[in-house]
């Protein structure tokens, strides 16, 4: 191996992280996962309990249940378990919502 080819290997495995850095970007995306889609829960909740729909869109919310029903087919395609717990979730929430505005309409 070439003198370059040696000093290119190092400086790679001196950026590569390590297992210890690789779990903790695991435990934020799947924490993220979960997180984020929950906090959709105030809009629903105002929806569901209040019937109070002011500046929520009927044709954003449906878009985003089918993004989201995509996103679920193709995390559960390659097998990637926090995209599909956040697809999961989202798909619950935005289907909660979207079903509430059409259960209460104006």
């Amino acid at each position: 191996m070439s003198h370059l080819a040696q000093h290119h290997r190092a400086r790679i495995k001196k950026v590569q992280k390590g297992p210890s850095d690789r779990l903790l970007v695991t435990k934020l995306v799947l924490a993220m996962a979960v997180l984020e889609p929950l906090m959709t829960f105030p809009q629903i909740y105002e929806v569901w309990s209040k019937h109070e729909k002011a500046g929520v869109s009927l044709a954003s919310w449906s878009f985003f249940l089918i993004a989201a029903m995509i996103w679920l087919w193709y995390g559960l395609r390659i097998k990637d378990k926090p995209l599909i717990i956040a697809s999961t979730l989202w798909v619950l929430m935005e289907g909660a919502l979207v079903l509430g505005l059409l259960v209460y309409p104006s």
